[in-house]
């Protein structure tokens, strides 16, 4: 199975909606990631198969939660989950945020190749940016533990926003040393990945009470 069947095979299989243009963008990302990669290593996966599985289709795996309309994914390293946002969502202002500069060029390259108007990327540090306008949904992959993530962020969230954390397993330990509970923590399926994965939710309604 090639890289286009295994990707279109898995989006039936988790019961998404993405047109032909945006899966052939994905494939064209992608394509730009492994160039890439072989020089600037921005990821550690290599192969091919598992760049669709792990890159592709668990941050399309989020798309049901995710309704922005600004959206803000924080660490986003080679541009997951942000850019995959930004071609299957046109509607949505995507910004991508990272600290490390050769990875900025390439989301800025991304976009200009795949003539991503609705991406935006931001070379800074999180806890120093600051953005004309909140958002209202923060997201991020592998960005920290979820304490500092809601610390460092909580100057960029609209009211009554949302923060998206994608974990692996139920992060019990961070979340039991919280003082705020989750809104919603969902499991994520993601077709070919026998591992588990979830989206832990917070509302900013609930930081703003404990302010």
């Amino acid at each position: 199975m090639n890289q286009a069947e295994q990707l279109a095979d898995g989006i039936r299989q988790m019961g998404l909606t993405v047109s032909a243009h945006a899966q052939q963008q994905l494939l064209q990302y992608l394509s730009l990631l492994q160039k890439w990669n072989k020089v600037y290593n921005l990821t550690a996966v290599r192969d091919p198969q598992d760049m669709v599985t792990l890159h592709l289709l668990d941050s399309l795996s989020v798309m049901p939660y995710v309704h922005g309309p600004r959206v803000l994914d924080v660490g986003s390293g080679a541009g997951l989950p942000g850019i995959v946002l930004a071609i299957c969502n046109p509607t949505l202002q995507v910004t991508t945020i990272d600290t490390v500069q050769k990875k900025a060029i390439f989301m800025r390259q991304v976009k200009g190749e795949l003539g991503l108007e609705n991406l935006s990327v931001v070379h800074a540090r999180v806890e120093a940016y600051q953005p004309e306008q909140p958002y209202q949904q923060i997201i991020s992959r592998a960005f920290s533990d979820i304490a500092l993530f809601l610390r460092l962020t909580k100057h960029l969230i609209a009211s009554g926003g949302e923060w998206l954390a994608m974990k692996g397993l139920v992060p019990t330990q961070e979340l039991a040393a919280l003082d705020v509970k989750p809104k919603a923590v969902h499991p994520l399926s993601v077709s070919g990945l026998d591992a588990e994965r979830h989206l832990v939710i917070f509302d900013s309604v609930v930081l703003e009470s404990k302010a």
